[in-house]
């Protein structure tokens, strides 16, 4: 809905300060704050261990089931507090999580696994199936393999399932886990057009989390980058794509060019953000 720079008027989401603490002693976030405006694609960016999905999981309320819990700061959703809400409310808000590792109910049909995503919905099965028509416009793969157990789909169908069941509840923000991960490139980029698709088309919001930064930047209007549990650099996607510090760690690429891994890792001792 958005373009590439512009800043949506209103905030729908807005996470202020959290610090999230696991087994009542292990700190993973560390006061982390951003807002993901309506109609726009916000990319949580940062390695593996950044706090990437325990600020998702924060969001969406599922921390509880693996002994965590927000510790300090809070979370709103159209500027009402909802860190306090079970995943299922935050649902019936409008908000849903795609979790990371393509999650289906193995042993449905890929057609199963979609409409489960229609569970808490009341507008009748003309609807239903009018969005089920949707998904499978946007993902002709499912269509055919619709009678298909989901357990025997390939990774990059399984993410299709996933991205389609979560629409199927209808959501006005989508929060999206690692929607790279395991993918050939080829796919990866199928995924994130759709993303960008759907976002201009069906005016869904977007906050995900992805490593591919190179990719996530390419299809984010804003990023936030995550390290060690706190927020060191965020921006305007195409600023971030052409910052120098964002080229050498997270790009590989420096202005004298394209720099092996062993040299971005000596040069990491420098992050302007650590100094």
């Amino acid at each position: 809905m958005l373009d590439a720079g512009e800043t949506a008027q209103e905030t729908l989401l807005e996470v202020n300060n959290i610090e999230v603490i696991y087994n009542h002693v292990i700190l993973v976030l560390k006061g982390v704050s951003l807002k993901v405006p309506k109609g726009g694609i916000t990319a949580l960016l940062g390695g593996n261990g950044a706090g990437k999905t325990t600020t998702l999981k924060a969001v969406s309320n599922l921390l509880h089931s693996e002994r965590g819990e927000v510790t300090k700061g809070s979370i709103s959703y159209r500027g009402e507090r909802v860190q306090d809400l079970t995943p299922n409310d935050l649902v019936n808000k409008g908000v849903i999580q795609v979790m990371e590792g393509r999650h289906c109910f193995e042993h449905l049909t890929v057609e199963e696994n979609l409409l489960t995503g229609a569970y808490t919905r009341n507008d009748g099965r003309g609807a239903i199936d009018a969005d089920l028509n949707m998904v499978y416009d946007y993902f002709p793969r499912l269509k055919e393999r619709r009678r298909s157990q989901a357990g025997y789909t390939s990774g990059g169908e399984q993410q299709m399932i996933a991205l389609g069941r979560a629409l199927m509840s209808r959501p006005e923000t989508i929060l999206l886990d690692e929607p790279s991960m395991g993918l050939a490139p080829q796919l990866v980029e199928q995924i994130f057009g759709i993303v960008k698709s759907l976002n201009e088309e069906e005016g869904h919001t977007f906050l995900l989390a992805e490593q591919n930064t190179n990719v996530a930047l390419r299809f984010a209007h804003y990023g936030y980058i995550l390290e060690s549990g706190r927020v060191v650099m965020e921006g305007v996607a195409s600023d971030l794509r052409e910052n120098p510090d964002v080229k050498e760690f997270y790009l590989g690429m420096s202005d004298e060019g394209r720099k092996s891994f062993r040299d971005v890792r000596s040069y990491r001792r420098r992050k302007r953000w650590l100094s």
